[in-house]
């Protein structure tokens, strides 16, 4: 894609618009918004998107960048397809696709073939749904409780028991490697790469064979077969809604016939630990509701949304991670997790709730009768005791009080140390002391545990906790002159396109250009020589910053987030006055500094010869003198320093 197209695309898109599609934003001043960041946990937001520079910032992970940046980084793509994203996004054309580099254009293309590969493979399952041999299949799904409107929606279909019939589909469009990087096939693990007639080379007898010998390669082929056979299909979708792996349901009661539930393995669009099944037509209820329903299986899943209840996701039957901890933050922060009640559904619960007290989600646990999961809870109860179920979840630390109780029933010293034991593991991951101690209060007094014990044995447990959290740097004092001028060096680029469109007739009065001003003054007389941003300033002085965008700087992070805190904090209009000031006060700080110097150099003075004492006297006096100008004292008010 050519640079052009880019930078008109990049105009087009309202980077708060773009992010608000992950992140809540919320208004924090004239052109800001501010939010949890995305990219690492934290619970007082410290993420803030610029409405009128168009970039974002993270003052606690120090992550920043524009709108290609954000939706690269937090799709985890290369940045073509951020862009094409952005663009379909935006419902921009797309010229012609370039790559910068061989190996990012294999990648792209990659993808772009397995996505193909997914999507011709669930409709040729669903096409095979409705043929007679699919007869099992249908009632199966009927005796789920499945009618025809949901199989549609979530596109389930039929894998037949050939191993050939997907695999000759897609061979006439996609090459060998192509298909065993999609994860739907299998091939002979004893299969050699080389033609076998090779192998037969040394026998006498295969030179007159040779004309044969181009005819193995169809037999090498024909070693790749289906994965999935005789199974009931459910897609598996990202939260855009591609389809990028499969669950086959086994409708064979042949112990051959592999495991109950056979999922597709990790592939280039692939990451288990990466999505979570029905995010994509989910996550607009779950922005409405604020707050999601995590059930364990897809067909739970299926049937809580069947049911009406829009705002449910899935796990898949694996461990809930980190990254899908954050990948659900973008919606919401408020959980209420419905496991399966038996033994290995209640460790399941509590290590993912765990996980996502660590995230700090605000959970509850919705427990169901024993014996029954969400879907045959919904079939054999109706959706209205679920919906009564829900509103009954209990809060995460209920939940697991009540679990220690239930354990440890005994009201003797031991039954109290064992439930306290339980339970400190699970307080450990709390985030935050204040929780810790009200925490500790309540639980002392639904164990009837003296609460001084207790908080001593949190406060143990606190003094231990890792603690991974990213603190922002302490911001550099500097004083309001130095914030000016820097806004002015940095509002460069966006002057470049206001001057594109200036008037040209003779006389027309030229635009007020606060960078030019500031860098004549800066370069001039090295007003910025020794102030704390100095560096700073130095870089945005740099003939290339003059065209560059300021947060594309290649900037130490504590100066990253300095310039980003000033950038997001420009209110006032950068007037002639307003600059003229600033470098006035900067005037001001370096007579001081060279009058401080002087004094210094007269009291450490040790039998001075007289021209040197009258010197250094004579410019006391001058600079003095140049303290006292009206115009430097008018400045005086920019020389407050903030933090």
């Amino acid at each position: 894609m050519s640079n052009d197209f880019k930078e008109s695309l990049k105009q087009q898109a309202d980077i708060v618009r773009i992010v608000g599609d992950y992140v809540k934003l919320k208004k924090a001043g004239a052109q800001n918004y501010s939010g949890l960041c995305p990219f690492h946990n934290e619970k007082t937001p410290s993420f803030s998107v610029h409405a009128t520079r168009q970039f974002y910032h993270c003052f606690g992970c120090g992550a920043s960048g524009d709108v290609f940046s954000f939706v690269q980084k937090i799709e985890n793509i290369t940045f073509p397809e951020a862009v094409r994203a952005i663009a379909q996004k935006l419902g921009v054309p797309l010229p012609k696709v370039t790559y910068s580099s061989p190996a990012e254009a294999r990648e792209a293309r990659q993808r772009a073939l397995l996505l193909e590969v997914h999507e011709r493979a669930c409709a040729l399952f669903q096409e095979c749904l409705k043929r007679p041999e699919a007869a099992h299949a249908r009632d199966y799904l009927k005796n789920r409780g499945l009618d025809q409107a949901t199989i549609d929606r979530f596109r389930i279909g039929y894998a037949p028991d050939s191993g050939f019939l997907l695999r000759d589909r897609l061979r006439s469009e996609y090459d060998e490697e192509t298909l065993r990087e999609s994860g739907l096939f299998s091939w002979k693990h004893d299969e050699s790469p080389r033609p076998p007639a090779i192998a037969q080379a040394p026998e006498p007898k295969a030179e007159s064979r040779e004309p044969t010998l181009p005819r193995p390669e169809p037999k090498a082929q024909s070693q790749i077969y289906s994965k999935f056979r005789n199974r009931v299909m459910f897609p598996i979708a990202n939260d855009n809604g591609r389809i990028i792996a499969f669950t086959g349901r086994t409708l064979s009661a042949d112990e051959k016939a592999g495991p109950k539930y056979l999922n597709s393995p990790e592939t280039p669009i692939y990451s288990k630990s990466r999505v979570l099944f029905n995010l994509d037509l989910a996550k607009e209820a779950i922005r409405k509701f604020d707050y999601a329903i995590l059930v364990e299986g897809q067909m739970d899943c299926i049937s809580v949304f069947a049911a009406g209840f829009h705002n449910v996701i899935a796990s898949s039957g694996t461990a809930f991670t980190e990254l899908q901890a954050r990948l659900l933050g973008r919606y919401t922060k408020n959980v209420v997790v419905n496991f399966d009640p038996d033994t290995a559904g209640a460790r399941a619960t509590e290590r993912t709730l765990g996980l996502l007290v660590e995230e700090e989600f605000n959970l509850k646990v919705l427990t169901l009768e024993p014996g029954f999961d969400p879907d045959l809870f919904i079939r054999r109860k109706g959706k209205d005791a679920y919906a009564a179920a829900l509103k009954s979840s209990q809060r995460y630390f209920d939940y697991l009080i009540e679990r220690a109780r239930a354990q440890f029933p005994a009201r003797s010293a031991e039954a109290k140390v064992k439930a306290l034991n339980y339970l400190l593991p699970h307080i450990q991951r709390v985030p935050h002391r204040i929780a810790r101690d009200e925490l500790a209060q309540e639980i002392a007094q639904k164990l009837g545990i003296d609460s001084a014990v207790l908080r001593q044995e949190l406060k143990h447990a606190a003094s231990s906790r890792s603690s991974a959290a990213l603190k922002a740097p302490p911001e550099t004092q500097v004083t309001d002159a130095e914030r000016i001028l820097i806004r002015a060096l940095a509002s460069a680029t966006q002057l470049q396109t206001a001057e594109e469109h200036l008037s040209a007739r003779d006389g027309a009065e030229e635009e007020f250009d606060p960078a030019r001003q500031a860098r004549f003054a800066l370069r001039a007389e090295s007003l910025h020589a020794g102030l704390a941003t100095e560096s700073l300033l130095a870089a945005l002085l740099a003939p290339e910053a003059e065209s560059a965008d300021p947060m594309a700087l290649s900037l130490p992070p504590s100066e990253r987030n300095l310039l980003a805190s000033i950038l997001m904090k420009d209110d006032e209009d950068l007037t002639p006055e307003r600059v003229e000031g600033a470098v006035r006060a900067l005037r001001r700080i370096q007579l001081r500094r060279r009058l401080e110097q002087v004094q210094r150099e007269l009291q450490t003075l040790r039998n001075p010869a007289p021209a040197q004492l009258t010197g250094l006297l004579q410019e006391k006096t001058r600079l003095k003198r140049a303290l006292m100008d009206p115009g430097l004292a008018e400045a005086a008010p920019a020389e407050r320093r903030t933090g």
